[in-house]
């Protein structure tokens, strides 16, 4: 594992277990995954192997999946019973929480800042992106989702081949790194985090809702909080759950690395 030492911390709570086809030792551990780069290939569906492999990972351990992307987005990754397929599901970081197919809560970006803060920052990021001079842009530069604003330059209308390229273009360029750099201190009275992750884009939404979010979901019910996900560095939409004192974080490369972490821990230990 790669594994930060000042991110291994543990709280231990008192618990029952969630399913009643897991002894109620493993029931006190749940796996959790980010969706990305972690279970697929960013915005690809997954493989079936993997889906077969997470199925029968719960039998030994409660699974849950935390994406920053909406139901939809995940659906069309995981499959379409993705809310009953596994144990927990937490879509938007968690600000949309499922349990066992049904829906816990939802929380609500528009809410938090009403719509004259809302407008003011759409206003400026709009403006920010028909300034920018990248190589391509296409459509759906903002995506409004229930809990956060996704952001991105070159627009989530474009093909998946400009996708990569655009990727490979932004780690020499930092076009994502500076747009953020321009919204912290352009807003930083509305106490916002911005977090970069998949290929073409980055999330926008208030301190706190970060995947660390749907934690408040889990450490009532589990002694032990497994999290699996790719962009663990600083600045990293895994980053914060990666590191928090609830959680033991592991950073994966692959899929394929996913399944190899998680066999070693939780299969073949059975």
């Amino acid at each position: 594992r790669n594994v930060p030492y000042q991110c291994l911390q543990l709280s231990t709570f008192v618990t029952t277990t969630l399913s009643p086809q897991k002894d109620s030792e493993m029931g006190k551990t749940i796996a959790l995954f980010d969706v990305d780069g972690t279970l697929t290939v960013p915005r690809q569906t997954a493989d079936p192997a993997t889906l077969e492999f997470l199925q029968t990972l719960r039998k030994h351990v409660t699974v849950g999946i935390v994406g920053g992307s909406d139901l939809v987005k995940i659906k069309e990754q995981l499959g379409e019973d993705t809310e009953s397929a596994y144990d927990y599901v937490f879509s938007e970081n968690g600000l949309v929480a499922y349990k066992a197919g049904k829906l816990l809560a939802v929380k609500s970006m528009h809410d938090y800042l009403g719509e004259e803060k809302l407008q003011r920052l759409l206003n400026f990021i709009l403006h920010y992106i028909a300034d920018l001079k990248i190589p391509v842009k296409r459509g759906t530069f903002i995506e409004f989702r229930k809990g956060m604003l996704n952001v991105s330059p070159i627009g989530r209308n474009c093909s998946q081949s400009e996708r990569d390229e655009f990727e490979r273009y932004d780690k020499g360029a930092g076009v994502r790194k500076a747009m953020v750099a321009a919204l912290k201190d352009k807003f930083g009275e509305l106490n916002l985090t911005y977090s970069i992750g998949g290929q073409i884009s980055f999330d926008v939404f208030p301190k706190g809702w970060d995947k660390t979010y749907c934690l408040q979901f889990l450490t009532k019910e589990f002694d032990t909080i497994h999290f699996f996900g790719d962009k663990t560095f600083e600045g990293g939409n895994d980053y914060e759950i990666f590191c928090s004192d609830l959680t033991i974080g592991h950073t994966v490369t692959s899929p394929k690395d996913t399944v190899t972490q998680c066999t070693d821990l939780f299969v073949n230990k059975a």
